[in-house]
């Protein structure tokens, strides 16, 4: 093996390359590689061809080929012109080519895409608006718009015509019932209570016209008082406070007749808060309230 072999051998297995890997990078035949490496030159096609491969090889694994020329220059064949044709060098151009087309590959499926995406769009763009803004077309949508404007617009007419009429007629309808109602009040008797007659200490008073019956004791002194009905059952028996802040009401609605025992004269007897006229006595009182009801 010649030293120049030899270091272009240590050169091409730093970079981890066999004969075969090393083919195919130069497009030199595995045999020329060898008689390279061997530096068995006879068996090259020829000096110049030796000279070429030589240089090739050198590119191919991060040499210097005149540099390598000019340090084993007593190894390699010389040739009438040592400055090779820049088009021998092949490394290098095809180095260039593959890249070239190494890049090319790899950007084709985006400018595929990218071109596909336009499309896309342009077709949208075409459907959608370049259609909508045909003058004709335009027209027409806005005829059939405005026709829907007018049937709402009249839809909405009636409707308020007839939530108006109606509100009228509810109205109306309110206002004859008040009035109804105000002549029925008006015709209606109104509560009278008569005092009928006074024995002894028991008063007797008469309820007519009232749909109710409610007797209210409002104290106005300390008193004792006892609230019954016809059939002598007392509804509440005690004693009121004074100044007021006693205050006593029993319903007897269902009743005909009711009988209150007053201790003295310091209360005020409420029926359907219409207050009785009482005698005046410091001494027991004996109230009897009959209620007349409606027939």
């Amino acid at each position: 093996m010649s030293e120049l072999g030899n270091r272009l051998k240590e050169a091409r297995e730093a970079k981890g390359l066999t004969l075969e890997q090393l083919q195919e990078i130069t497009k030199i035949q595995v045999r020329y590689l060898v008689g390279i490496e061997e530096g068995n030159y006879s068996m090259m096609p020829g000096k110049f061809y030796t000279r070429a491969f030589i240089k090739q090889y050198a590119e191919a694994v991060d040499l210097v080929p005149e540099e390598l020329f000019e340090e084993y220059k007593e190894e390699v064949p010389t040739t009438a012109n040592d400055e090779l044709p820049q088009n021998l060098s092949r490394v290098n151009s095809r180095r260039s080519l593959d890249g070239a087309s190494s890049k090319v590959l790899d950007i084709l499926p985006t400018i595929l895409i990218a071109i596909l995406v336009l499309a896309v769009a342009f077709l949208f763009w075409y459907f959608v608006y370049a259609k909508d803004s045909d003058p004709e077309k335009q027209s027409s949508n806005d005829t059939e718009q405005n026709s829907v404007y007018m049937k709402s617009d009249a839809l909405n007419e009636k409707e308020q015509e007839k939530a108006t009429e109606e509100n009228a007629n509810k109205d109306e309808e309110k206002v004859v019932e008040e009035e109804e109602k105000k002549v029925e009040e008006e015709e209606k008797p109104k509560q009278e209570i008569t005092k009928k007659e006074t024995e002894g200490r028991t008063t007797t008073y008469e309820v007519e016209n009232a749909e109710k019956f409610v007797v209210k004791l409002v104290s106005t002194g300390k008193v004792w008082v006892d609230i019954q009905n016809g059939k002598n059952y007392s509804f509440f028996q005690g004693i009121l406070e004074k100044d007021g802040s006693d205050t006593k009401e029993v319903d007897l609605s269902k009743e005909t007749e009711a009988n209150i025992i007053i201790g003295n004269s310091q209360v005020d007897v409420f029926v359907n808060d219409e207050k009785l006229e009482l005698g005046d006595s410091s001494s027991r009182q004996d109230l009897v309230i009959k209620y007349v009801k409606e027939e």
